[in-house]
């Protein structure tokens, strides 16, 4: 996907509205990511992705681009809903891929390390809570 249009898709927002979509994905992240979890081929990136999101060393336009994305995921308003069997996350999966694409230099080996951890079903926080970066 050509950059230009990845911002024109994932505005990074004002910093008032990444202070929203924050508060939005830590919220729902995991209660949704634990739904989601078979249709999403990707499902580490995506949680690497939501510890990139929350890390104060990633850069504000990253941050604020993978936010845009991660609450689309979480909210429960989609352009097509998540509980129609075999199309439900499918656009999910498109703005997901679309950020992750746009920001992976600044998903760094610690927020995988992390998503690993979180992935391990052992290990899994608790719905709600998340490990923090």
């Amino acid at each position: 996907m050509p950059e230009g249009l990845v911002g024109e898709i994932l505005p990074p927002g004002s910093e008032a509205e990444q202070r929203q979509q924050e508060a939005s994905v830590r919220r729902g992240f995991f209660k949704t990511m634990k739904r989601a979890m078979r249709h999403i081929p990707f499902a580490e990136d995506v949680v690497a992705s939501y510890y990139c999101a929350l890390d104060s060393k990633t850069p504000a336009a990253s941050r604020g681009i993978l936010l845009a994305a991660l609450a689309y995921f979480v909210l429960p308003f989609d352009a097509i809903p998540d509980f129609i069997v075999g199309l439900g996350y499918t656009d999910d999966m498109a703005i997901l891929l679309a950020a992750f694409t746009a920001v992976r230099n600044n998903i760094r080996p610690e927020h995988y390390d992390k998503a690993r951890e979180v992935l391990t079903p052992d290990e899994a926080p608790a719905e709600g809570q998340a490990k923090q970066v």
